[in-house]
């Protein structure tokens, strides 16, 4: 079985032990590991079962850890939501996430003023669950499947994926930024950015 083949392949296996585990609140003890996180200087994400931070300034992102990548924990993430926070001006800015996830980026830019977001993703519980993040934050998204996309060209295009789809999609992002637009490249390992 699997554990010789592991054996086989140099592995040290102990042998196989059986040990019953306490009853617990596995939900709050789950919980309990998800603390709000802030990025920047104003933008918090803030887990449901935690209250506000008690800051007149805070923009807090409502986002709990769920199916879909993006809780604002990862670094590639926060250095997305510190980028859109150092933004000059969002209001008349349209933004497109590509690799959506959560929602959290088009989420984050809709409450930091972007004019229209819409967010994409080949994954259909992904785009459920950034559906479902848009309405706990009261924002307005569009969020699809590629197959659902229209080709809009946006003036803030971010893709905080991993390097080698953002080489397979490059001239396809290209395509959607306006001609005065921005690109957010996000995922990339320091030894994939040269390439």
């Amino acid at each position: 079985g699997l554990l010789s083949e592991l054996s086989e392949a140099g592995f040290n296996v102990d042998r196989p032990s059986e040990q019953a585990v306490a009853e617990q609140d596995w939900v709050r003890l789950t919980q309990s590991q998800f603390e709000p996180i802030q990025i920047g200087q104003r933008l918090w994400v803030v887990p449901s079962w935690h209250e506000a931070p008690n800051d007149p300034n805070a923009v807090c992102l409502a986002v709990d850890p769920g199916l879909a990548f993006g809780t604002g924990s990862h670094p590639t993430t926060k250095l997305c939501m510190q980028w859109l926070e150092e933004f000059q001006n969002l209001s008349d800015k349209t933004f497109l996430d590509y690799g959506c996830g959560s929602g959290i980026l088009a989420i984050a830019a809709k409450r930091l003023g972007c004019k229209e977001a819409l967010g994409i993703d080949i994954d259909p519980q992904a785009v459920h669950a950034a559906k479902d993040n848009a309405i706990r934050n009261e924002v307005s998204i569009d969020f699809r499947l590629p197959e659902d996309d229209d080709d809009s060209q946006h003036d803030i295009v971010v893709a905080n994926i991993l390097a080698n789809p953002l080489q397979v999609l490059a001239p396809a992002l290209c395509q959607r930024i306006a001609s005065t637009g921005h690109i957010v490249l996000s995922g990339i390992l320091a030894r994939q950015a040269q390439e």
